[in-house]
């Protein structure tokens, strides 16, 4: 038990360090740059075009809703005028 207790110093252990990675040049770097940025902009893209379809729908609807009336009568009501106007001419 005591033999344990002086025992040497121990010895450094050399740690395995990774060498540094090595330097892009510019035009690599702008490629990664504008690969990231094209990435972005596509995920950008998926969320906020179905978001802007919604938001539109909602809005058209809530305007009807708001008018008491219906895309089908707006509808019908328009094609009553384009009878009357090729009565017309």
């Amino acid at each position: 038990m005591t033999s344990d207790l002086h025992e040497g110093p121990l010895t450094p252990v050399a740690r395995s360090v990774p060498p540094p990675p090595k330097k892009l040049t510019r035009r690599e770097e702008r490629r990664r740059r504008r690969r990231r940025r094209r990435r972005g902009e596509e995920l950008l893209a998926w969320v906020l075009v179905p978001l802007i379809c919604l938001g539109l729908y909602w809005g058209v609807t809530a305007g009807f809703d708001l008018l008491g009336t219906s895309p089908g009568q707006v509808w019908d009501q328009l094609m009553q005028v384009k009878a009357m106007m090729e009565k017309r001419a």
